[in-house]
């Protein structure tokens, strides 16, 4: 596939973290990719993938990148904490989220402007790893209709498949070895303008996540085989926790 389009110059820490990133999933993973046809070719949009691994933002920024549309991620804050590359990826225009702080706003403050300033900004609309114990998306959390619908700019599914082999969903260790087959797909932009001019309320807002995640899922089907099932895994109904790792309570 030849690139969907080449962005603007990009600043020194994100060149820095590229060259240190993109070597290092090149030498470790293989890739199965499609779609990026479907990926804007101008403007900004928010990519919206499924969440099954700590490895996911590896996957999914190799696609992106190669595509010509570099990625900014919207990341929990802890990640910025490590030494050096937190601060590294900071500066490269990374966005941390500060979840169940007054500062949570920032983010969706930051991701809208960035979108608006033409860059890809990806959202994992689940909000944590999935809980579903296949590994389905679950139900989503509202930050990327929400910002699709503010910019009124398109929302793009992301299907991902085998950054679970590299780290274990809610598991321990890293295993590079075999090579591990990351397949990747963008799917046509969500069609959310019918909500457009409606309040982004609760109710508008649910409707957008849904049609985002029926999206996502549709095309996880085609790339991982099987069918998702037919009621969505709901953290709450579970009585699990919002974010974390849910699995540490019931040890």
């Amino acid at each position: 596939m030849e690139p969907a389009r080449h962005r603007g110059r990009l600043n020194p820490a994100y060149r820095t973290a590229a060259a240190m990133v993109l070597p290092f999933v090149k030498a470790t993973t293989r890739q199965e990719w499609s779609g990026w046809e479907n990926l804007p070719p101008e403007g900004g949009f928010v990519a919206a993938p499924n969440h099954i691994s700590y490895f996911d933002p590896f996957s999914v920024s190799h696609f992106l990148y190669a595509s010509g549309c570099e990625p900014y991620f919207l990341g929990k804050e802890e990640v910025f904490r490590i030494p050096v590359f937190g601060r590294l990826l900071l500066a490269s225009g990374q966005v941390p989220v500060y979840r169940k702080t007054g500062r949570a706003a920032d983010a969706y403050r930051a991701a809208v402007e960035g979108v608006e300033q033409g860059k890809c900004i990806v959202v994992f609309p689940e909000g944590t790893l999935t809980r579903d114990p296949d590994l389905w998306p679950m139900v989503g959390k509202t930050g990327a209709a929400r910002i699709a619908l503010q910019t009124r700019r398109p929302v793009v599914p992301l299907a991902h498949w085998g950054a679970q082999e590299v780290i274990p969903t809610y598991g321990k260790g890293i295993h590079l070895v075999p090579r591990h087959t990351m397949r990747v797909t963008a799917g046509p932009a969500v069609d959310l303008s019918d909500l457009y001019d409606r309040p982004i309320d609760s109710a508008t807002l649910k409707v957008a996540t849904e049609r985002i995640m029926v999206e996502i899922t549709d095309l996880l089907e085609g790339i991982r085989g099987g069918h998702a099932p037919a009621i969505r895994h709901d953290p709450r109904q579970a009585g699990e926790p919002d974010i974390g790792n849910f699995k540490k309570g019931k040890r």
